[in-house]
């Protein structure tokens, strides 16, 4: 095959090729895109969802769901709503659940409050450092007779953490699992959720209420931003070369 019928075939395969090309380069411009205005949705979905949380927070309290209500219960409509429930702490019956926060390393004293009705709903009554894990180290901060709780309605949190599964043979609890904590205990009718108290005046060694963190991650704004930046980045290259591929025509 001489230069020439060489030129010729390179010439007839070209719009091939630059079709193929210019397709994939527009799915990826079209996928950047899609992917841009997903993120501006999920933006709107959490700018939302903050705003109700907030707004649940903040109102009000009201008493806790009755037994017929809970199997309707659930994190996007109920989680972080404030709840006022009176009844009796089966202070013996605590169960430990380890924690980070902002006092430092320890646990959160999960007690039993057994309601009017017979049902139990768990009480987050707080967080003690390792030293005051020991119940016999507080005596003071436990309440006896009925009492009035006020918190935050939290759901159950199954299993255990990312890195560490509960072990209930052992006590060993990484999650506030309601339900597995009710079973170890041989307790029944028990709610599906729990109740994060605040904070509230605690004598002798805690337990500390109130340290419930409300955080959303919100960053869709800077992933939406970062998609459609690639997308007019893929355009720009786009231009570029089609600018290159006339240039080089032009001079042939």
């Amino acid at each position: 095959m001489n230069e020439q019928q060489s030129s010729k075939s390179q010439h007839q395969r070209s719009p091939f090729i630059l079709v193929v090309f210019g397709g994939l380069l527009l799915s990826v411009i079209a996928g950047f895109t899609a992917l841009g205005i997903w993120q501006l949705e999920r933006l709107s979905w959490k700018l939302d969802l903050i705003a109700r949380v907030d707004a649940r927070v903040h109102a009000a309290p009201v008493p806790p769901p009755e037994r017929s209500e809970w199997q309707s219960i659930n994190a996007a409509a109920d989680e972080y709503r404030r709840i006022t429930a009176s009844g009796t702490f089966l202070n013996d019956r605590e169960t430990l659940v380890g924690a980070s926060t902002e006092l430092g390393p320890g646990f959160w004293v999960m007690t039993p409050l057994v309601l009017a009705d017979g049902t139990t709903v768990f009480v987050n009554r707080g967080f003690v450092p390792s030293d005051r894990r020991d119940r016999k180290t507080r005596p003071d901060g436990e309440t006896n007779g009925i009492v009035t709780v006020t918190g935050l309605m939290r759901m159950t949190e199954p299993k255990g953490s990312l890195l560490q599964s509960n072990d209930p043979a052992a006590s060993r609890w990484y999650s506030r699992d309601v339900a597995a904590i009710a079973q170890n205990l041989g307790m029944k009718d028990e709610a599906p959720y729990f109740i994060d108290a605040e904070a509230a005046p605690v004598p002798g060694r805690g337990p500390v209420g109130g340290l419930t963190k409300i955080v959303f991650p919100n960053n869709h704004l800077v992933y939406a931003i970062t998609w459609f930046a690639l997308a007019l980045m893929t355009i720009a290259g786009c231009v570029i070369a089609i600018r290159h591929e006339r240039a080089a025509r032009d001079r042939r």
